[in-house]
């Protein structure tokens, strides 16, 4: 008997189809005619195109389709409904003006450079004077923007945690076996548990993590490490742009990610890019000429695509 496969199609812009990309860059695969990429995971096969229609199909698509929260533009499963209910994480609205911490991350879809993960905590009395400042999603925002908006986080002294997983350390986890989810999900618990204490005694309302993973995921990566989800914990997609601590969190990340490829830059003895294009491909291939292939280990994400499509540069 053959399996069921499931179809789901959303609209989405550009802008979202490119962080769609670099989320799942370690899946990339050759994509289609037309498709602006293409991803393979296990269970599901994503498709995005030119037009802005993005395709999840599979045994089991819905867990990927409903972390972009986009309303279905046309849906197809012989055997039942794509499920609409939300996880039971989701935080209250009332959250995101009360004290609470935010957590976010940065370099996770960027060839070169660690992966960078901030928590912050942020009080109700706090909130209107980051609106003030301009705080919001750091991939809305300029570099330049995000160095002084972080050097303004620094003068309000908002509590915040920052771990650095940098490119050998990431490199040998992933050998292991360690997924970039699970990578995330511990260095997130951590900047959390460093956050905990340095705060303790102060009273928040929850916990909110940029969501990456579905929560059932992060809890399992949780457990094989050991660990269990602190209590009044939430998660939510694109929560930058609810919560102000999620984005503080995102600019601290943010930064933190921008200053790590300038030493990395530095380093090799020329820019190297964000992102994970044909330019970042060519530019991996001149540091194996130039530097040798232990110095792109140790400042790339080796797994990722680019790495074999370097080889295609050296002549």
């Amino acid at each position: 008997m053959e399996d069921i496969m499931a179809s789901y199609t959303i609209s989405c812009s550009m802008d979202e189809i490119e962080k769609m990309k670099k989320t799942y860059q370690p899946h990339l695969v050759t994509p289609p005619n037309g498709a602006v990429f293409s991803a393979k995971l296990p269970g599901a096969v994503i498709t995005a195109y030119h037009s802005g229609k993005v395709l999840f199909q599979g045994k089991n698509p819905s867990a990927e389709w409903k972390k972009w929260e986009g309303q279905p533009l046309n849906s197809q499963n012989s055997s039942k409904k794509p499920e609409r209910a939300p996880h039971h994480y989701l935080p209250s609205v009332s959250l995101f003006t009360a004290d609470h911490i935010g957590s976010d991350e940065s370099g996770t879809g960027d060839y070169f450079g660690p992966i960078t993960v901030a928590s912050a905590y942020v009080t109700k009395e706090q909130i209107p004077l980051l609106k003030e400042i301009g705080i919001a999603d750091s991939k809305k925002l300029t570099d330049e923007k995000i160095k002084l908006l972080s050097q303004q986080l620094m003068q309000i002294q908002i509590p915040y945690a920052l771990l650095v997983l940098h490119n050998e350390k990431y490199n040998k986890l992933q050998a292991q076996g360690w997924s970039q989810g699970k990578m995330k999900t511990m260095l997130h618990h951590h900047a959390i548990q460093i956050l905990l204490k340095k705060i303790a005694g102060s009273s928040y309302d929850g916990i909110l993590i940029d969501q990456f993973c579905e929560p059932h995921v992060y809890q399992k990566h949780l457990r094989s490490e050991h660990a269990t989800l602190p209590a009044k914990t939430f998660f939510r997609t694109k929560a930058e742009d609810f919560s102000l601590a999620v984005a503080a969190a995102s600019i601290l990340a943010r930064v933190s990610f921008i200053n790590e490829m300038d030493k990395l830059s530095e380093k090799v003895g020329f820019p190297l890019l964000k992102g994970a294009s044909k330019q970042v491909d060519q530019l991996a291939a001149k540091i194996i000429k130039n530097k040798g292939i232990t110095t792109l280990q140790q400042c790339a994400k080796f797994h990722f695509a680019n790495t074999e499509k370097a080889k295609n540069y050296l002549t």
